[in-house]
């Protein structure tokens, strides 16, 4: 490889190609390949290495607290769930029509595998996702106010093809906190799919979010165009001994 070449890669980021370059000119020169062929041959690899870039890039950004992934989802260990049901969301078509999933249980009975497990799907599938903590999210909303960029916090997380809002439950909220929530909503409504994993049914949200007629409002854009799985079945939580 002569030193302007060298450098043109270089400068052009393409790392993988710089990598294979002599390799594969010497197996290229064996084998007598064409030139489209030999180019080819240094261009896929590339085009992979960026694909694993962008889906690493996805993946941190999204903020997955593991990478769970449905296919080791123990569904032989949780009756309380339709592994066909699953199957057919993992097709993601739900993104597309920007319809939203509800996992509805009690705590460790696989929910936020689920969830998680369909937002990594989506992320490899090119999708832009987020997965946040309900606490941590009604925690950003708060702090937005003090600082006043409750509509740039609404504008980043309404922009993702896919968020997973994790254990809503009981929680202490201010009414602002809860207006915020419902604007979010009000703007990924009928454009970008939600998951919202829950210990609680939709007739218990008034007791942590507060305002009757807000909540209503709320529910009746979530459930509008929503699956809503309740999962009775054992915890799949190892006892601690």
């Amino acid at each position: 490889m002569t030193d302007e070449l060298k450098q043109l890669l270089t400068s052009l980021h393409l790392k993988r190609i710089l990598e294979i370059y002599d390799g594969h000119l010497k197996a290229s020169d064996k084998e007598d390949v064409t030139y489209t062929d030999f180019l080819l041959g240094l261009l896929r690899p590339q085009w992979h290495a960026r694909q694993e870039q962008s889906l690493e890039w996805r993946i941190k950004r999204a903020g997955l607290p593991e990478q769970w992934s449905l296919d080791t989802f123990p569904f032989a260990k949780q009756p309380g769930v339709n592994r066909r049901q699953i199957r057919a969301f993992a097709e993601l078509d739900f993104i597309g029509k920007a319809e939203n999933i509800v996992f509805i249980g009690p705590t460790g009975v696989g929910k936020t595998g689920l969830a998680s497990g369909l937002l990594l799907k989506a992320l490899q599938n090119g999708y832009r996702g987020q997965f946040i903590r309900a606490q941590d999210l009604f925690d950003e909303m708060y702090a937005s106010l003090a600082d006043r960029s409750s509509r740039k916090l609404i504008n980043r997380l309404a922009r993702v093809d896919l968020l997973v809002v994790d254990e809503m439950g009981y929680l202490n909220l201010r009414p602002e906190q809860t207006n915020i929530f419902f604007k979010l909503m009000e703007e990924r409504y009928r454009r970008k799919a939600t998951i919202i994993t829950t210990n609680l049914d939709f007739e218990e949200w008034h007791n942590f979010l507060g305002n009757k007629g807000l909540v209503d409002a709320l529910l009746g854009r979530l459930r509008h165009q929503c699956h809503t799985i309740r999962i009775d079945g054992p915890t799949l939580r190892e006892p601690q001994g």
